[in-house]
């Protein structure tokens, strides 16, 4: 399978994850912890594939990749509730839902630089620069490809009557 089918295939089963973070408190805890693990364990068989570390790269890049990903999947449950939170007000949408989901957008869109920015010193500690620029490239994909599956699915707030 080339490059662009796997970032599709991981693309595909994150994309299927948000839906089950934002209804995880209705999901038995076993069911939903092995559709976590499952995803996290495909990505990160994507990553080790795309990255080609040495043995020593490796022994310090993945606790630091593993610390990163648990911050990255609590930002993502945040995104995840709020798509969840617009759907369920899409139809009966006030100023007040409006202004409350749009502050929300805008604080899960500043703590992603904000934790790529975090966790930069960390990999540079273990990593060539060439590599992580690969892996920031790497996550950056990924994201886009989120990004543009939600866009995509998300209809425009209805203009008020």
């Amino acid at each position: 399978m080339n490059v662009k089918g796997k970032v599709t295939l991981i693309l595909m089963g994150l994309v299927m994850l948000w839906p089950f973070l934002a209804f995880a408190q209705d999901k038995p805890a076993d069911n939903m912890r092995f559709v976590v693990e499952k995803i996290r364990a495909d990505k990160k068989l994507f990553i080790a594939e795309n990255m080609q570390l040495t043995q020593t790269e490796a022994k310090g890049f993945w606790p630091v990749y593993d610390q990163y990903q648990d911050e990255l999947f609590l930002l993502r449950a945040r995104t995840a509730k709020l798509v969840n939170d617009y759907a369920e007000n899409y139809e009966n949408m006030t100023e007040d839902i409006a202004k409350n989901l749009l502050d929300a957008y805008m604080t899960i869109e500043t703590l992603r630089p904000e934790l790529l920015q975090t966790f930069l010193p960390k990999f540079r500690k273990v990593l060539p620069e060439v590599k992580v620029v690969r892996y920031y490239q790497i996550e950056n994909k990924i994201n886009a490809g989120l990004m543009y599956e939600l866009a995509a699915n998300i209809p425009l707030i209805q203009n008020p009557e």
